[in-house]
């Protein structure tokens, strides 16, 4: 009957897994030829239970590569361990938390397996760390958001004092428009280690056959050095082919080590779990030894759900 079925409904759990694989088969042109290989560059594990009332907590398991390039075993890092609540205009969230400073970027761009946003790239600011975050909706067009957590990301114990604070606004003038400032501020621990400011903006527009969006980045005192400022701007953008496939462009341009790079690729879904993109990339960076150009081919890769 109807009332069996939507007691059924009611009873069943509000659990789900998350499972997201990334990896990679690429090869170098030119001086980068012996760069080739099968990678897998991360996965995701992790569970997310909603509680009811407003509340759902979440764990990620994130199991990685080495920054050490000469190591190849996996790390495993726990990535999230937090729990939100949402009630009315408010969203809290505290824990083990996903970063506010370019999430929205990240989520626009769209395609995290095949290259990392480009805050998160050039190490402009972790993806995740230790702290609260709370947000609100004034309207359907605004909301606001704060956040406070350790500012050395999940990868890394609490090891000075000092912590950072963030404050970001989005706006949604249109549904298609999306516009985003943030400031971030990293304390820094002593008076040798000067205090890193971040400033994030970024605006999009997103059709159902179209997207284009452009963010522009400032990093003050980097690595807590005084005058070590950064900035640059990423512009990408993509076109939908057909139901399956689209195709996707963008281009970076940071002043840490004076580099640009552009990427083209296009994007196939196979079934419902499985995405598979051809992409080529060039990278041009200035170094001590004069600059230089990379030319790589990827066939990125993305198992998830």
């Amino acid at each position: 009957s109807m009332v069996a079925l939507a007691q059924k409904s009611a009873e069943e759990p509000k659990g789900k897994a998350i499972v997201q694989v990334f990896g990679n088969f690429h090869s170098g042109f030119g001086h980068a030829n012996d760069d080739r290989g099968f990678e897998l560059d991360r996965s995701y594990l992790g569970y997310q239970y909603d509680l009811g009332h407003g509340l759902e907590v979440k764990g990620v398991m994130d199991i990685g590569q080495s920054d050490d390039v000469n190591d190849f075993h996996r790390i495993a890092y726990i990535k999230n361990a937090q729990i939100s609540w949402k009630t009315g205009k408010w969203t809290l969230t505290g824990g083990l938390i996903s970063n506010t400073q370019f999430n929205v970027q990240e989520k626009f761009w769209g395609y995290r397996y095949v290259m990392k946003s480009f805050q998160d790239l050039y190490k402009f600011g972790n993806s995740a760390d230790l702290g609260v975050s709370v947000a609100y909706k004034f309207a359907n067009w605004i909301s606001a958001d704060a956040i406070v957590v350790n500012g050395e990301g999940y990868k890394k114990v609490q090891k000075n004092d000092g912590l950072m604070y963030g404050l970001g606004t989005t706006l949604t003038p249109a549904e298609c428009i999306t516009m985003r400032v943030y400031y971030g501020l990293n304390e820094g621990a002593d008076e040798m280690k000067k205090d890193v400011q971040n400033l994030a903006t970024f605006i999009g527009l997103k059709l159902d056959w179209f997207s284009l969006g452009a963010e522009y980045n400032w990093m003050w005192n980097a690595k807590n050095v005084e005058g070590s400022d950064y900035k640059g701007f990423s512009i990408y953008g993509n076109l939908k082919l057909s139901k399956q496939a689209d195709m996707y462009l963008r281009y970076d341009d940071c002043s840490k080590a004076d580099q640009y790079g552009i990427i083209a690729g296009v994007q196939w879904k196979v079934g419902k779990y499985v995405k598979v993109s051809p992409n080529f990339r060039m990278n041009h960076k200035d170094g001590d030894g004069g600059s230089q150009n990379t030319y790589m081919g990827y066939i990125s890769c993305y198992f998830g759900f």
